[in-house]
């Protein structure tokens, strides 16, 4: 596994729990990742720097399955479903707010891992209306937003560093 130490983590939880997340979003995580969440449930890590486009940014905390958490994945996934591209799915936020997912756009079963960048990004419904834009043109434009990071939740992991 990687060089990662996780700490300040809520409750463990169970594969249940995972499993109910799941059903809810309508999709299916990695098994890399599920393993992770299961005792690092919404833990920082360190080390915690990687690079976007030659940038450096930073991982905050993986979102918590603690329902009672207002910073639960469920809850992140609703607050920014309207300016979310489609298939992208958060898993962590950085400590500015913006999002690293999962994007399942190219491959359901076998998700890329993003990062989502909250600055500038527009509400689609907004975008319709307004702009008269059209969904897949919203849909296009969401995109722009969003970064490549790593083929895996495994290799991200292997990506940290200080």
């Amino acid at each position: 596994m990687s060089k990662v130490q996780w700490r300040s983590a809520d409750e463990p939880i169970t594969r249940d729990e995972v499993r109910h997340v799941e059903q809810e979003l309508g999709f299916k995580f990695p098994l890399d990742y599920i393993e992770c969440i299961m005792d690092n449930n919404g833990a920082h890590v360190s080390p915690e720097v990687f690079e976007v486009k030659g940038k450096r940014k930073v991982f905050g905390t993986l979102l918590t399955y603690d329902m009672d958490d207002d910073e639960n994945i469920i809850e992140v996934f609703n607050d920014y479903k309207d300016t979310l591209p489609l298939e992208l799915i958060p898993f962590a936020f950085d400590p500015a707010g913006n999002l690293i997912c999962f994007d399942y756009k190219d491959d359901r079963n076998k998700p890329t891992i993003v990062f989502w960048e909250h600055e500038n990004a527009g509400e689609k419904e907004m975008l319709m209306r307004k702009e008269g834009l059209t969904e897949e043109q919203v849909e296009e434009l969401a995109r722009e937003n969003v970064f490549y990071i790593a083929d895996t939740f495994s290799d991200f992991l292997d990506k940290l560093h200080d």
